[in-house]
């Protein structure tokens, strides 16, 4: 019998709405029933993750902790979480549940191979937490963006991949992967759940990791799911 996949969601909805889609896009089903039972809970009023991880913001912890163990009394056997920077309070998240809780950013490094250095592409919070430089030790050499370039990186995240909005100018983020690919990068590790939907939407060059996918590729197999 499959486990339930439960989705800690919300962080933003768009992002949750991507990984549900994944999972459902990468599952070998002939019928209905060979799918996977997921459960989202899409909780936005999970506060800014980053702005807790940096500037004193309200602390998301609580309302992670309260999602987890809804999807857990709920009946979810594996737990997910739809935000990549959220992964900064996991420990957290992994204690107040009895159901195992799968970690992105070590799931992407593991399947990161082939590459010698990578550029990761995620808020200040994610690169500040260091989640991601300690995931890919050992893996591939992880490159970040500074300055303004950081700067283009969080606005994409925020002001396109958030908003949904169609018409956001990309020619700075252009020149940033274009600067990034200059200092080695082979691929770009898009370490925001909304980079994945931005991406696509806005036909931003270059290689990329999609932890989202690698995410819900892992979930479906800790199921009991088959892989197309």
């Amino acid at each position: 019998m499959k486990k339930v996949i439960g989705i800690i969601g919300g962080m933003g909805p768009l992002a949750s709405h991507d990984l549900l889609g994944k999972i459902i896009d990468n599952t070998r089903a002939d019928c209905d029933q060979d799918h996977i039972h997921v459960i989202l809970d899409s909780d936005t009023d999970i506060a800014d993750r980053t702005a807790a991880i940096l500037h004193g913001g309200k602390s998301p912890e609580a309302e992670l902790c309260a999602s987890a163990q809804r999807l857990q009394r709920a009946g979810a056997g594996i737990l997910i979480v739809a935000c990549n920077t959220a992964h900064y309070f996991y420990d957290a998240i992994a204690r107040s549940v009895d159901v195992p809780v799968l970690h992105m950013p070590r799931l992407t490094a593991a399947e990161a191979g082939g590459f010698d250095t990578v550029a990761l592409l995620a808020t200040d919070g994610m690169i500040e937490s260091g989640i991601y430089q300690k995931a890919f030790a050992g893996h591939a050499k992880l490159i970040v963006p500074e300055g303004e370039e950081q700067k283009t990186v969080m606005s994409l995240i925020y002001d396109g991949g958030k908003r949904g909005d169609r018409d956001f100018p990309t020619e700075s983020v252009c020149r940033t992967l274009e600067k990034l690919e200059k200092q080695g990068a082979q691929a770009f590790v898009l370490g925001c759940t909304e980079l994945p939907v931005a991406f696509p939407l806005y036909h931003l060059p270059g290689k990329t990791i999609d932890p989202t996918l690698i995410l819900a590729r892992q979930a479906i197999l800790a199921c009991g799911g088959c892989l197309k």
